[in-house]
């Protein structure tokens, strides 16, 4: 990848809070391997998803309250993105923007810092749909979608154990694949509303799972595992 335009990374928020409490291995050695390739010259954006946080919160507030909106559903998975985005953050406090970015109208004038963390905005999608918002305003390269998906699958591997990896996909295919519209806790590779997005934009996105190994080869135009989405 061309190092001369940030690239931005969806962070799952699985990946920083997988089961309620903060994965601090994963977060040590992301904390290294992105400081390394920001001394070799590399910019980031690092947009950081709610995780088993959101997902407590909004499954706690169905199970009380039983109706509720998604627009109040939505705001708690929010909310969590932010107290992510912080943790993230603070890890970089020394190399990173000084704003969480959280409202995507006002952008970051004069950028001199390598690394800028956002969290999550508005309600009706997830954070993948705020990480193409910065694609588009800030000429990145590329988006990576790193969380506990590590590929796009033929088929639901939740449901079919037979299912197999996809190494490469357009944007009509992947559309196809993506059933229902978005709700709060909606879980896919990339999300509709991003997609969306994605197409109008023509951006390709990568998928990959957490291992920051194989993120390094993708990197550096090396074989890497997980799967392109882009354009036909």
């Amino acid at each position: 990848m061309d190092k001369s335009h940030p690239i931005v990374i969806s962070l799952g928020g699985s990946l920083v809070v997988p089961n309620g409490g903060i994965d601090t291995r994963f977060l040590k050695e992301f904390n290294m391997f992105i400081r390394q390739k920001i001394a070799r010259g590399w910019r980031f954006f690092i947009v950081v998803g709610g995780g088993a946080t959101a997902r407590h919160y909004i499954d706690s507030a169905r199970e009380i309250v039983g109706q509720i909106s998604d627009w109040d559903l939505d705001f708690l998975g929010i909310h969590s993105t932010h107290l992510n985005a912080h943790m993230i953050r603070t890890i970089f406090r020394d190399v990173a923007h000084p704003r969480v970015i959280m409202n995507y109208q006002k952008k970051i004038v004069n950028l001199q810092e390598p690394l800028v963390i956002a969290a999550g905005w508005k309600p009706g999608c997830s954070t993948d749909y705020d990480a193409m918002l910065l694609v588009r305003d800030y000429g990145a390269n590329a988006l990576i979608n790193m969380s506990n998906i590590d590929s796009v699958y033929d088929k639901d591997p939740k449901k079919f154990p037979e299912a197999l990896p996809v190494k490469k996909i357009s944007w009509r295919e992947f559309e196809k694949m993506i059933t229902g519209k978005w709700s709060p806790g909606f879980s896919s590779p990339f999300d509709p509303v991003a997609t969306k997005l994605a197409i109008q934009l023509d951006c390709s996105v990568y998928v990959i799972g957490k291992n920051l190994d194989n993120l390094g080869k993708l990197l550096e135009g090396k074989d890497f595992e997980g799967t392109l989405i882009a354009s036909e």
